[in-house]
């Protein structure tokens, strides 16, 4: 098909699968493009429905906003898990959780034998830069940054040392560096006098590596820790939604933990708009991609009630469920002047997608067997052909052993010791209307192809191996 700019505006391609997007066929061929430098922009724990361009009314999000009036906004985006770690392994190998090494939180590294979307890069000449939460590997493991292939980082190793926004000291390479003034009292994760917020830093410290950087290529990870609640303060003082200050939002009739948690993600909005900003400052704009995502659905933590703002949006379930609300996520493309602004995709991809797509566009090789398909074809050549009737796949270990398998419009949810959950998303998003009684033939399909979808790991084990 041949189509004009104008049909941009007008026509969707459909896959046959029930889904559509806006046909993209991206501002240049998908052969001109140069190497971009890349940027991941993570944040923890933000909901789908936490940001304006996914529905949100309340929390001002005008740069995550604009991130998406410039880009390509998937509507169907998904975690790789529903919890930090596996999430992020996902992420940086191109496994879902059914193949990764990391399938839940805990003190496995990732391997030697790993190969994370930084060592792709690298490999193609790219300065790598992790600036933020880690948790794929502890100090002196083979897991750290430094040998998955990020020449520089900065941030926390281990995710629970993450819950804490005034932590006494982050790791800078291998070195603690002290946080003077940030000392903990003996209450569990108060701190008083404390000054250096965390995300404050984190985002200080990636304005240096881009200015840094500017005439190299470079992937900047920034994986950031907000909105995830201080469990600590949470526990002891009944708001875990720690942040400076609570404006713009002071003088909002909301319970304080809710005007704190929409402060969390109006500032995470602010660094959006200062890496934006110093893009376009530097020259550098039309040459740099950034993704926008978040690891997981909205949590219930630290005092904090994901109804209050619909952080889900219209789905079911937060942070831990493998429903929709626990793992669709934002997930937003932007490169100017190369991906068509305001486009919008409905074809599902997931994390493990980013490792085979930075490859292609890097011009780099990945590894062989990886879950992961690039989504250079969605976001250049409006080509889903790939994409049709691909599986995509979940498992979770904590409260129970949990699978998801979503395929088309069809999803299936298998708790363990529970009947097998089947909904149609084509007209059942928030997933109330059970089917797998009423279409025994599709639950049944669907289960055995989920079986085939994982294999055993010697570190997670599961009730059903």
């Amino acid at each position: 098909m041949n189509f004009t700019r104008r049909d941009f505006l007008s026509r969707t391609l459909t896959t046959g699968v029930g889904l559509s997007f806006l046909l993209n066929k991206g501002i240049r061929a998908e052969n001109d493009l140069t190497k971009p430098n890349f940027i991941i922009i993570l944040a923890d724990d933000l909901g789908y429905g936490d940001v304006g361009c996914y529905g949100q009314e309340q929390i001002l999000t005008p740069n995550i906003d604009r991130l998406a009036n410039e880009g390509m906004v998937f509507t169907d985006g998904y975690a790789g898990s529903t919890v930090c770690a596996p999430s992020r392994g996902c992420l940086m190998t191109g496994y879902h959780t059914g193949h990764a090494r990391i399938r839940g939180n805990g003190a496995i590294p990732l391997s030697p034998e790993d190969v994370t979307v930084a060592e792709v890069l690298k490999s193609q000449g790219y300065v790598t830069g992790l600036i933020g939460k880690w948790g794929l590997g502890e100090a002196e493991t083979s897991g750290i940054p430094q040998l998955q292939g990020f020449d520089e980082f900065y941030g926390y190793l281990n995710q629970n040392h993450a819950h804490n926004y005034y932590p006494d000291f982050l790791w800078r390479g291998t070195e603690k560096e002290l946080l003077e003034g940030n000392v903990m009292s003996e209450v569990a994760g108060v701190c008083g006098t404390c000054t250096q917020y965390s995300h404050d830093l984190l985002t200080k410290e990636a304005i240096n590596f881009i200015n840094r950087n500017k005439d190299k290529d470079f992937f900047l990870y920034l994986s950031l820790t907000i909105p995830h609640a201080n469990n600590e303060l949470g526990n002891a003082k009944g708001n875990g939604m720690e942040v400076p200050s609570d404006e713009p939002y002071s003088d909002r009739p909301w319970p304080q933990t809710q005007k704190n948690h929409a402060a969390m993600i109006t500032r995470l909005d602010d660094t959006v708009g200062r890496v934006m900003s110093l893009l376009q400052e530097l020259g550098i704009d039309e040459k740099t991609l950034i993704l926008f995502s978040s690891d997981n659905g909205p949590h219930k933590e630290g005092g904090a009630d994901p109804e209050f703002f619909k952080s889900a949006g219209p789905f079911k379930g937060y942070k831990r469920d493998l429903y929709e609300g626990g793992i669709r996520v934002p997930f937003i493309v932007r490169w100017k002047n190369k991906i068509l602004p305001g486009t919008k995709c409905n074809i599902p991809c997931a994390f493990w997608d980013v490792l085979p797509t930075f490859a292609e566009l890097a011009k780099a090789k990945h590894p062989q067997g990886i879950d992961g398909i690039s989504l250079v074809p969605l976001l250049f050549e409006g080509d889903a052909s790939a994409f049709k009737s691909r599986p995509l796949y979940w498992e979770f270990y904590e409260q129970g052993f949990k699978q998801a398998l979503r395929l088309d419009n069809w999803k299936l949810i298998c708790i363990y010791g529970n009947a097998p959950e089947l909904y149609d998303l084509s007209n059942d998003k928030g997933e109330n209307n059970n089917l797998a009684q009423t279409n025994p033939g599709k639950c049944n399909e669907l289960l055995n192809i989920m079986k085939e979808l994982r294999t055993s790991s010697p570190d997670w084990k599961s009730p059903i191996d």
